[in-house]
């Protein structure tokens, strides 16, 4: 299991596969094994929904990892907002399709910046 910030930016140079529950990052670790990591942002829900979340994509990640994760990958899930109401066995669908999209080596497009967010607050000097 991931736990260093260092890995989880690392991860984001590497494939992003969207799906309407998650988003799935997959980068080449140098031979460290098949890892895994879970992002839930704030913007989901409470604490509660988040945890139920996580607990959620663990046990998504133990089962479909060992059959289908990439070797010597780290393998990030980003929970996004309706992942919570979707049911457990569309979401370990959609997993184990963007694990093959992720083998194939078919990630999506790289987002482009597009500046600040509307309303985010600027820094004070």
């Amino acid at each position: 299991m991931l736990t260093r910030r260092a890995d989880f930016l690392a991860a984001n140079r590497g494939l992003r596969i969207a799906r309407p529950g998650f988003v799935l990052l997959a980068n080449p670790n140098g031979g460290r094994g098949k890892r895994y990591g879970i992002t839930i942002t704030k913007k989901v829900g409470n604490a509660v929904v988040r945890n139920r979340m996580k607990r959620r994509f663990r046990e998504l990640l133990r089962a479909a990892l060992p059959d289908s994760g990439l070797p010597d990958h780290d393998h990030i899930l980003i929970g996004r907002d309706g992942g919570i109401e979707r049911d457990y066995t569309a979401l370990a669908a959609e997993l184990d399709q963007a694990l093959g999209r992720a083998a194939e080596g078919k990630g999506d497009r790289s987002r482009k910046f597009r500046g600040p967010r509307k309303g985010a607050q600027k820094s004070k000097p």
